[in-house]
């Protein structure tokens, strides 16, 4: 079962509407880019996703189970949530017990935790780090080491916000491996981000927000070839789909090795 937003609304402390008839759905495995303007709901959507926030009216259920129902720690057994700022969520001696925290706390068998933490270790690229302070390391890393306490969880979703943000060539070519290997495993990802780059290298298919609701869902081709949609959102169309729009080529393509492919 996925997680499955319907009519949700959601109100700022001071009244003012955050969200509203937000209707979206996420399926095991799906890569789900959310774009838009800051203001635009991104982050309220997501948070609703993994019961950091409750909604004022409509439903968010998650594998067929209301999120009203469940806590916040519940819920980060099946949705992980890796902020934008990684020093919000690490906050241990080295990077090894940041990994170890929360089997430690859940009191798992230490043959299930060093499995799920070797995992992470591989999927995130931290071997050579393990011993370290995380707060001596790049925020490229320290990124990572966020992604991957996340990972050492059994979650079946994987919220990720802005996780572009700070990294190098080397870092975008292991978040995308990483999102590869994910849906391997039928882990879902979604991604809030302003990186359009980013969204059409590794996402199939993105949310347009504006206003507090959801203004375009599908394919990328579709969202970044509509007009209305990006004025709408405020948000620019990627800059190979840019540019073979400028220069009257026949086709959607959003990579540089789709252009071959697509134009007849």
């Amino acid at each position: 079962m996925p997680i499955v937003l319907d009519e949700v609304a959601f109100d700022y402390p001071d009244g003012t509407p955050a969200v509203e008839s937000v209707s979206l759905h996420v399926k095991d495995g799906e890569r789900v880019a959310i774009v838009g303007q800051n203001g635009a709901g991104k982050t309220t959507t997501v948070k609703l996703m993994n019961g950091l926030l409750k909604p004022r009216s409509g439903a968010v259920t998650v594998d067929g189970e209301s999120t009203a129902n469940r806590t916040t720690a519940m819920m980060a057994q099946t949705v992980g949530y890796v902020f934008q700022n990684p020093d919000d969520q690490i906050f241990t001696s080295s990077v090894q017990s940041e990994l170890e925290y929360m089997p430690k706390y859940l009191r798992w068998e230490e043959v299930r935790r060093d499995e799920r933490v070797a995992r992470a270790v591989a999927l995130c690229g931290l071997e050579q780090h393990l011993e370290t302070n995380p707060n001596d390391l790049p925020i490229a890393i320290r990124k990572f080491i966020a992604i991957g306490a996340i990972l050492v969880g059994e979650c079946r979703y994987i919220i990720l916000d802005e996780p572009t943000a700070g990294l190098d060539v080397p870092g975008l070519r292991l978040l995308n491996s990483l999102i590869d290997h994910l849906q391997t495993e039928g882990i879902a990802v979604v991604t809030i981000t302003h990186d359009m780059r980013f969204v059409t290298e590794s996402f199939d298919r993105v949310v347009a927000m504006a206003g507090g609701t959801v203004v375009a869902d599908g394919p990328c081709e579709e969202v970044f070839a509509d007009d209305d949609v990006l004025k709408r959102a405020r948000i620019r169309r990627p800059e190979v789909a840019q540019l073979v729009r400028d220069l009257g080529i026949p086709t959607t393509a959003l990579r540089l090795d789709d252009i071959v492919h697509k134009i007849p």
